[in-house]
Formats: structure tokens, C-alpha cells, sequence
């Protein structure tokens, strides 16, 4: 099933939200999984230093009693040697112990009593050494045997063993929670670089996919193109070809039709001329004024031949306008193109100021902006777009206010330019739009000379330069014709020669 655009576009859309809340997942578990971590190491941590100190502390308060024991049944002063290292330090580790332990509070009560064990075990011990110094060893072995130091000591182990059992286990349930972080968070890269991969490989088959179903509609449309060009070329010139028997047929049917209008107007001319004598002769003084033929002969020579020759003459010169229409666009239709490079400010200007009296006459005003680059195309085919939009701007103008007429040019896409003709005239009827560019049609009143060819033969111009021509109007409001063109009319002749 061939890949759309669209079930590309929302494909890979899909895919691409997949493999962001892979990430996401990725990134919220490692920094969860890190965080705990980071708490199982801080209470290891912590059970360390506590187990440390314990031992630390339980450690001091065992060489100053091995200390004291020594020293009281041998009385040597060197047995002292461990008592006074330890003595110094049992307060300070005990201290830093109940600072390790001060965020637990279950260990506050048994902390107070051991330093009250402490306090009365060194109490003792410091008693029978100086005794024992004093000379009075009895009395110091006296105070040992009534096991007072030994009950604080027993206690004091009970406590040290059970806070160094509590380290223990905690150090052996952080490691193990570190692992089991440790495999939770490999497991969650593995499973998220697994749902990663497959998105990337799915994206990347589907852009494999498309591109190749894009490869093979651009061949398609390549040689479709190929073929294509040669119809158009083909048609083209069929339709020069049809063209040319067309203006052929045009010149030859009116060529032929001016002949006899020809004859018609010599001879309108002869009976014209022969209308004086039959006047002459019908009213002269000795006809008889009463009698039927002579009144229907004056009636004929004064009224009826004159009326009839006028109404024969208004004809032939109609046709005869006709005729010489019809013979100028079948010319300009066989008249070869010359592009030249071409200032479009400067021709416009031109082409305005031979109306510009005709605009001045009633206070109107015309306003130019063609600031483009120039232009090449034929000279003679755009002086006669522009003057016939102009002269019919002047010509179809509101009696009731001042013309306006502002002429724009501007580039456009496509190598183009676009000049607009925008007057504030009589306007043009929405039904009549199109029907002002057929040949011998005319829209509105008819109070202004001409046979319906101007817009006809401008749109003809228009297009053989290969460009267009359109119009927005609202009737009673003006008219603005739009008139597209290429900008190098050397690239249409080319192509219309090739």
C-alpha cells in the first residue's frame, strides 16, 4: 500500500512522540533511580560512621578498663599506659556518636544512659587507681567486687553490640538496595534504548519507504513530463498552425468582402450623384402639382433617395470600420514580436501625457509608480495595451466628478510583472466582465463612437505576449485592469519557436 504524504507526515509524527516519551521515561526513572540511590548511599553512609564510632567508643572504654585492672593487681604504673591513652578520647567519641545518632530518636534514651554509665564507670575506675596509689589496694579491690562497673560495662556492650548489629544490617540492606537500583536502572536504559531503536528503525524504514515511493512518482512524472512536452509542443503548433489559417481566413474574408463594399459605396456615389437631376426634373415649374406620379416623384427624389442613400452610406462606413478592425488584428496577429528592453516608468509617462489634456480639461489627474526593473518585450504591442486601457479610461470617465486614474506596476512571482490601471469611471456591470473582451461586444450606454474591438484586441495583444489581463469593477465606481506579463519575452518567443 503506497505511503500518502499525510500518513507520512502523521506517521512520523506518532513515531517521533513514541520515541520523546521513551526518553522522558528514560531520564524520570534514571533520575529517580539516582536519587534513590543517592539515599541508600547516604544511610550507608551514615550506618558506617555510626558502627565506627560504636567501636570506636566500646574500644576506649575496654583499654581503660584493661588499664585499670592491670594497674590494681600489679600496682605497676606502666599498665596505665592504655587508661590514660583512652581516657582522652571516650567524652569526644561518645559525642560523635550522639551527633550520628541525633536523626534517629529512638536512641536518645539509651544514649542518656550510657553516658551516665560512663560518667559513673570512669568515676570508679579514677577512685581504686588513686586508692591503689594511696596504699589502700583492699579497699580499691573492695569497690571492683561489688560489680557496679562490671553491671555498667555489661550494659554498655549490650549497647554497643546491638547499635554495631543495627549498622551491620543496615550497611547489608543499602548494598543490596543498591544493586536492585543498580538492575532497575539498567533495565529501564536497556528497555528504553529498545523502544528508541525500534522507533528510529521504524522512522527510518518509512522515510525509506517514501523516499523510494517519491523516487519512483518523480521518474513517473519525469517521463510522464517528457511525453507531455512533446504533446504541448505538438498541440502548440497545432494551434499555430490553426492560428495562422484563422488570421489567413480573417484576411482573405474581409480582403473580399471590402470589393464589393467597394462597389456599394462607388455606386451610392453614382446614385447620390444621379439623385439631383430626378430632383430637378420632379419639381420643375410646368409639372403638373396634382397629378399622383409627379407627387410621389418629388416625395422619391427629396425625401425617400436621400433618407436611403444616408441610411446606405452610415452602413458601408460601419462596415467598412468593421472590416478595417477585423484587418488590424488579423496584422497583428501575423506580426513578428521584437523584445527590447524596455523602462516601463518611462513609456507610461509617455503614453499618459498624449491624454493628458483630455484628462486636465475637467480637473482630472493622472498618477503613475512603475519603480521596477526594466522590462523586455515588444515596444509597439505595450504602447497599444497601455493606450488603448488609458484611452478607454478617458473615454468611459463619470461626467460627474474629475478622473482618476492611478497606474501601478510591482514584480511578481514567477519572473513577472503586474500593471494595474485603476480609474474612478462609469464602472463596468458584474454580468458584463467578461463580455467587454469579446469581439464586437460593448457594455453599457453607447453614447461614445467605436465598433467593440479595443479590450478584444488588447486581451489578443496581452496574450500573444504571454501574459493575461482581468478586471475588477463596480459599476458607478470604476474600473481597475490588471495586466500580467512576463518579464523577458525572449524566454516565451523561445519557447513558442522551439
Amino acid at each position: 500500500m503506497p505511503i500518502t504524504s499525510q500518513t507520512f507526515v502523521r506517521t512520523t509524527i506518532g513515531l517521533m512522540l513514541v520515541g520523546l516519551f521513551a526518553l522522558l521515561a528514560i531520564v524520570g526513572t534514571t533520575i529517580w533511580l539516582v536519587d534513590r540511590t543517592q539515599t541508600y548511599f547516604d544511610e550507608v553512609v551514615e550506618a558506617r560512621e555510626a558502627r565506627t564510632a560504636a567501636v570506636d567508643l566500646r574500644t576506649a572504654m575496654q583499654d581503660i578498663e584493661t588499664g585499670q585492672r592491670g594497674f590494681l593487681l600489679t600496682g605497676n604504673e606502666s599498665y596505665l599506659e592504655p587508661y590514660n591513652t583512652a581516657l582522652g578520647t571516650v567524652l569526644p567519641r561518645y559525642e560523635t556518636l550522639r551527633e550520628i545518632l541525633i536523626p534517629y530518636p529512638q536512641a536518645a534514651e539509651p544514649l542518656e544512659r550510657l553516658r551516665e554509665g560512663i560518667d559513673i564507670k570512669l568515676d570508679e575506675m579514677a577512685r581504686t587507681i588513686e586508692l591503689t596509689r594511696a596504699g589502700q589496694r583492699d579497699e580499691a579491690l573492695a569497690i571492683v567486687n561489688t560489680d557496679q562497673g562490671k553491671a555498667l560495662m555489661d550494659e554498655a556492650r549490650l549497647f554497643f553490640d546491638a547499635l554495631i548489629r543495627a549498622a551491620d544490617e543496615r550497611l547489608t540492606t543499602g548494598v543490596s538496595d543498591q544493586r536492585a537500583n543498580a538492575l532497575a536502572l539498567r533495565w529501564a536504559a536497556l528497555i528504553g534504548a529498545v523502544v528508541i531503536v525500534l522507533v528510529a528503525g521504524g522512522s527510518a524504514v518509512i522515510a525509506m519507504r517514501y523516499t523510494r515511493e517519491l523516487a519512483k512518482a518523480r521518474s513517473e512524472v519525469e517521463a510522464l513530463n517528457q511525453g507531455l512536452e512533446e504533446r504541448v509542443k505538438e498541440r502548440t503548433a497545432e494551434l499555430g498552425r490553426a492560428n495562422e489559417e484563422i488570421q489567413r481566413f480573417a484576411y482573405i474574408v474581409t480582403h473580399d468582402l471590402r470589393a464589393p463594399l467597394v462597389n456599394i459605396m462607388g455606386f451610392t456615389s453614382e446614385l447620390e450623384a444621379s439623385v439631383a437631376p430626378l430632383q430637378a426634373l420632379a419639381t420643375r415649374a410646368d409639372a403638373d402639382d396634382q397629378d399622383p406620379e409627379i407627387q410621389a416623384a418629388r416625395l422619391a427624389a427629396n425625401e425617400d433617395l436621400p433618407e436611403a442613400i444616408n441610411f446606405i452610406r452610415s452602413s458601408t462606413k460601419k462596415m467598412d470600420g468593421l472590416i478595417n478592425a477585423i484587418l488590424k488584428l488579423s496584422r497583428e496577429g501575423r506580426r513578428p514580436l521584437r523584445p527590447e528592453r524596455i523602462e516601463l516608468q518611462s513609456m507610461l509617462g509617455a503614453t499618459a501625457a498624449a491624454i493628458q489634456h483630455q484628462v486636465s480639461e475637467n480637473g482630472g489627474a493622472i498618477e503613475i509608480d512603475a519603480d521596477v526593473p526594466p522590462v523586455h518585450s515588444d515596444r509597439l504591442a505595450l504602447e497599444q495595451i497601455f493606450g488603448n486601457l488609458m484611452d478607454n479610461a478617458v473615454k468611459y470617465r463619470d461626467p460627474k466628478r474629475p478622473l482618476r486614474l492611478k497606474i501601478d506596476a510591482k514584480q511578481a512571482l514567477g519572473n513577472r510583472v503586474i500593471i494595474e490601471f485603476a480609474d474612478n469611471g462609469r464602472g463596468i456591470a458584474a454580468q458584463d466582465h467578461e463580455r467587454v473582451f469579446e469581439l464586437f461586444r460593448r457594455s453599457g450606454s453607447q453614447d461614445q463612437a467605436g465598433e467593440g474591438i479595443g479590450l478584444a484586441h488588447v486581451r489578443g495583444i496581452v496574450r500573444n505576449l504571454g501574459g493575461e489581463i482581468t478586471l475588477q469593477s463596480v459599476l458607478g465606481e470604476g474600473t481597475t485592469f490588471r495586466v500580467s506579463l512576463p518579464r523577458d519575452l525572449r524566454a516565451v518567443v523561445r519557447s513558442t519557436t522551439s
